[in-house]
């Protein structure tokens, strides 16, 4: 029988409807970690490749991760059966007399940040992972974790890891001075955006540590800190405004909005909805809630995740390294185990026992204003146009912030080749080059605006080029207008959604002037030009493994150059599942629009996207 990758994760035939299916998953996703654990317990060493971060520290990664699904588990009653193991690693790990021990901390540093899972265990669990252990073995823990919660941890989502640490010592009365652990929680509000977004510390951008860390950590706070009401009922109120929003970053099938960083977590993006379920917050009907959480792990069920051993690999539909990050070590992806929090739930709480409801249709855009995005659901999929982030100098980071539409069903291509113009993607992206062979594209921006459910963005792909773009739903389709202005010639490469490929050249593709057609097995993308003067149509094959969700796909583009001077260049794109009537999308697509009424609109309604406007 042929290899099939997809028979490798650990999820693949479990049907992922019932509590029980979920307690299996936990359980499946763990034993093939067992080969992996060191004599002493404490190191998990799952792959060759390195992470910014020491072996000591990537090493508790691979034993810690794991423990964010475990111990939900067994906090819900669950069996657990290699409590032995973690506490002989707990033990070793942290004593610096041990071989296997973590290493020093420091300020900043990696291990900051798997303690915080300790601290959850210590919080929920105790009787398994704490009470077990001789005096000497819980006074060098102990001292570990005070030791860790002393130091400086990043200002972002990092500021939670210390109260987790803080949860777990309070639960096994080990003393600390609180007041650190307050200052962090006072820092951590101050990133509240309203409207129950959060930024991730001091950047313009907003991205999936929303829901599963900013909120994540939060909702446990709320469920397992002892007094600061006040602050609960916030973190709650906070979580239950935000759900109305963040649903549409989940498609109908279950998947995610591919957008951002850390995409390597994979199922860890429908942990906010387990959390909701963990704190008890009804945000949208528990059916629904239901819904949201049970229809993700699925989707993630059917894809190739994992190695042939059943680990699961860096990479997001598939084993990927181009689109991982510096910090992704071998043990990275287990923080997909946050999915499981709800398991801690008694089997009769009213989130298991509700029925699960399908997603609302949802016929008109909807405007994201915080995160400066435009949510249209469209047949199989969610569309978002972005008016574009902030970000840091990361692998990828124009395509992971700055492209202007992204997709639950399509995801998004990294480009592989910064030298190879003609070979780039560009997919929901302008691209530009003033030699053929460089190319830039959207990256750091001047403004961003919305205006009811319409977009706009400033931006220098030079320091002597200007491009003004604005974003129009228009469903299925979107419109691009971009206004350029360059005292130099540019050639420009403006591209769609990206489908998956078929083997033996199977697809095919209807290319004219100004209009390019992608038909794929499943799937049918086009981009057409609405300004005067047409740019080119051109299928492409992009560089394999670039997107998130394929390794290989198929691509309209449109290309042209211009000259000195300020242009005008309008786009439409869509792509459907070619199950559904997409001819007559294809027959009708919109009208070019009259630029001067969508400048007047933003004049009189445009607001600063508030993810933008970093307040200093």
């Amino acid at each position: 029988m042929t290899y099939d990758p997809a028979r490798a994760n650990p999820l693949f035939g479990n049907p992922l409807k019932t509590r029980d299916d979920l307690a299996k998953a936990v359980i499946d996703l763990f034993e093939p970690l067992l080969p992996y654990f060191s004599e002493g317990g404490a190191r998990v060493r799952l792959g060759a490749a390195g992470a910014i971060f020491d072996r000591a520290a990537a090493d508790l990664e691979g034993f810690a991760r794991p423990l964010w699904g475990i111990v939900p588990l067994v906090a819900g009653g669950g069996a657990f059966p290699h409590w032995d193991l973690y506490r002989r690693g707990l033990a070793n790990g942290t004593n610096p007399a041990h071989p296997e021990y973590w290493g020093d901390l420091a300020d900043r540093n990696q291990r900051l940040v798997e303690l915080a899972a300790v601290g959850f265990a210590l919080a929920l669990v105790p009787e398994h992972i704490w009470e077990p252990l001789d005096d000497s073995e819980k006074k060098t823990v102990a001292a570990y974790l005070l030791r860790a919660r002393e130091l400086e941890f990043i200002d972002n989502n990092w500021k939670f890891f210390r109260v987790l640490i803080d949860l777990g010592l309070e639960r096994v009365s080990v003393a600390f001075d609180h007041r650190k652990t307050l200052a962090y929680l006072d820092e951590v509000e101050a990133f509240d955006l309203g409207e129950g977004w959060y930024r991730d510390g001091p950047v313009r951008r907003v991205d999936h540590y929303i829901p599963f860390a900013m909120h994540f950590y939060g909702l446990i706070y709320a469920v397992l800190a002892k007094g600061d009401e006040a602050r609960k009922v916030r973190f709650r109120d906070r979580a239950e405004i935000f759900a109305r929003d963040i649903r549409h970053w989940f498609g109908p099938d279950g998947a995610a909005l591919a957008f951002g960083r850390s995409q390597t977590y994979r199922f860890a993006a429908g942990g906010f909805w387990g959390a909701l379920a963990f704190a008890g917050v009804e945000a949208l009907p528990w059916a629904e809630i239901k819904g949201y959480y049970m229809r993700h792990i699925r989707w993630w069920s059917a894809m190739p995740i994992a190695d042939r051993d059943g680990v699961l690999s860096v990479g997001y539909g598939y084993p990927n390294l181009f689109m991982s990050e510096s910090y992704n070590s071998p043990g990275s992806p287990y923080w997909a185990l946050k999915f499981f929090l709800p398991l801690a739930l008694p089997g009769d709480h009213p989130f298991w026992a509700a029925e699960e409801a399908p997603q609302p249709e949802f016929p008109e855009p909807v405007a994201l204003k915080p995160a400066g995005m435009v949510a249209m659901h469209t047949p199989g999929n969610v569309v978002v146009l972005s008016s574009g982030q902030q970000h840091d100098k990361m692998r990828g980071a124009n395509e992971k912030y700055s492209k202007f539409v992204y997709s639950t069903r399509y995801a998004f291509n990294i480009e592989a080749d910064d030298r190879n113009f003609s070979a780039a993607s560009f997919d929901g992206m302008l691209g530009l080059s003033d030699d053929g062979v460089h190319f830039r594209m959207r990256e750091t921006l001047e403004e961003a605006l919305i205006a009811g459910d319409l977009l706009y963005s400033r931006w220098r792909p030079w320091s002597d080029v200007t491009v003004e773009t604005w974003l129009l739903p228009e469903s299925p389709w979107h419109i691009r207008i971009h206004r350029i202005a360059t005292p130099r010639a540019l050639m420009t490469i403006e591209g769609g959604f990206a489908i998956e490929r078929a083997d033996f050249n199977a697809d095919r593709s209807d290319i004219r002037d100004g209009r390019a057609v992608c038909y794929g097995q499943t799937d049918v993308s086009a981009i057409v030009d609405l300004s005067p003067n047409r740019r080119s149509g051109h299928a492409m094959s992009p560089i394999p493994n670039t997107n998130l969700i394929h390794a290989k796909t198929l691509l309209p583009q449109l290309r042209g150059d211009i000259g000195a001077g300020t242009i005008v260049q309008v786009t439409a794109a869509m792509a459907l599942p070619s199950r559904e009537n997409w001819a007559k999308a294809l027959d009708n697509p919109p009208a070019c629009p009259r630029l001067e009424e969508v400048e007047q609109l933003f004049r009189q309604n445009g607001e600063r996207v508030s993810a933008f406007a970093l307040q200093t």
